[in-house]
């Protein structure tokens, strides 16, 4: 009985000690669901942009505050000898401990990109608040005005941009890149990073003023920056990252508009349950590679007033062929000839069918893999069509 009563006692000691050290209110922190990563206006320095929203105000759909205590959301900017340095600079206009655990997004500046982001993977790969798959992209316009931008959808910008990268697998025009494929292609010794782009277009319309077409800046996902080691070396248009996709994420569907025969009018052809396979072989010391693409299509839409008969289906199977080989194709030759870097993946490939011959060619992969030969096979079946036309019978 005295053993039950003093077991009783500590248990009731320890409940009443029971707390969360080192816890914080959510009322106490800025919440950081997007960064931006510039080179600083002094030389040597790096400023940070952080979009900070406030979670009791964030609300609704306009972003208005609800208690006029302040703007639900809001940006701010410091800079810094490093990356830390201006965060730990935030400090001195933020009333609120900065909170990472919430981001969704980071986005480089170009040029910060192209001096080198070693600092930048090291620093956020450390930082145990941070999400390993937090995106990131990189932009040619400024990332305090992007991470600060309102789309007019979503009241949290950041979160607009991680709906973006959520729903890339519908539009296939940029690679979804986070922080953890990124540091696993940094450290890969056998391909490249590649980070998606992201850019402000005057694509969006006032509801005060629609008929200014374009008034309102939105921020678009297309396209991809390449990287030689931490260095970006340059961009993809959004033809050429719909060709890196079937390489890094194998691209299940997509859109392509396809000419009809004997007109100027166009049909729409969906493929889908696209599957690449790249086959390696090695002889007399060079590498080759053959890439395999099929796929299956529905013609979803035609505009050339014709029967989708046998011969205008086989038709647009070669026309559909020929424009995902185009896009296969343009992204190779931007890889082999333009950046002379392996973005794509065929040093896994490689290293995985000859992994004694990998020890060699590794150290100068990069140029091995430039002068290789490359050979593409694409193979496209379309399935069903519309077959409806104005004036004809169904079939």
């Amino acid at each position: 009985m005295k053993r039950a009563a003093g077991l009783l006692a500590a248990i009731a000691v320890l409940l009443t000690q029971a707390s969360c050290l080192g816890s914080r209110q959510i009322n106490e922190l800025a919440l950081v669901t997007a960064v931006g990563l510039d080179l600083g206006n002094k030389p040597g320095t790096i400023r940070v942009s952080a979009q900070i929203i406030r979670p009791a105000d964030a609300r609704g759909q306009t972003g208005a505050p609800s208690g006029g205590t302040g703007e639900p959301i809001y940006s701010i900017s410091s800079e810094g000898a490093s990356i830390f340095d201006a965060i730990r600079n935030l400090g001195r206009i933020s009333s609120r401990r900065v909170y990472w655990a919430h981001n969704f997004l980071i986005v480089m500046h170009e040029d910060y990109a192209r001096k080198g982001i070693e600092d930048m993977v090291d620093f956020f790969t450390r930082n145990h608040e941070l999400r390993m798959n937090t995106w990131v992209a990189v932009t040619p316009d400024r990332p305090d005005e992007v991470v600060s931008t309102i789309t007019g959808l979503e009241v949290v910008p950041g979160e607009a941009v991680d709906r973006l990268f959520q729903n890339n697998h519908v539009v296939g025009r940029a690679p979804a890149s986070n922080m953890m494929n990124l540091e696993e292609a940094f450290l890969s010794s056998s391909t490249e990073p590649v980070l998606a782009r992201l850019k402000l277009m005057p694509r969006g319309i006032s509801n005060k003023k629609p008929e200014e077409h374009g008034s309102l800046k939105q921020v678009e996902l297309g396209g991809a920056a390449v990287f030689r080691g931490d260095k970006m070396v340059g961009w993809l248009n959004v033809k050429e990252a719909r060709g890196l996709l079937f390489f890094l994420e194998r691209l299940g569907s997509g859109i392509e508009v396809v000419k009809c025969p004997n007109t100027d009018a166009t049909m729409s052809i969906e493929f889908k349950r696209a599957h690449l396979k790249v086959t390696p072989t090695y002889a007399n010391k060079e590498p080759r590679f053959l890439v395999r693409l099929s796929t299956e299509g529905d013609i979803v839409e035609n505009g050339c007033g014709i029967n989708l008969d046998d011969g205008v289906r086989k038709e647009a199977q070669e026309k559909l062929a020929l424009k995902l080989k185009s896009d296969v194709v343009s992204v190779i030759d931007k890889a082999q000839k333009d950046y002379k870097t392996d973005f794509l993946k065929f040093g896994d490939v490689f290293r995985n069918k000859y992994p004694e011959e990998w020890r060699v060619v590794k150290r100068d992969w990069n140029r091995t893999f430039a002068k290789a030969q490359i050979d593409v096979e694409i193979k496209a079946v379309i399935k069903s069509g519309v077959v409806k036309t104005v004036g004809t019978e169904i079939r």
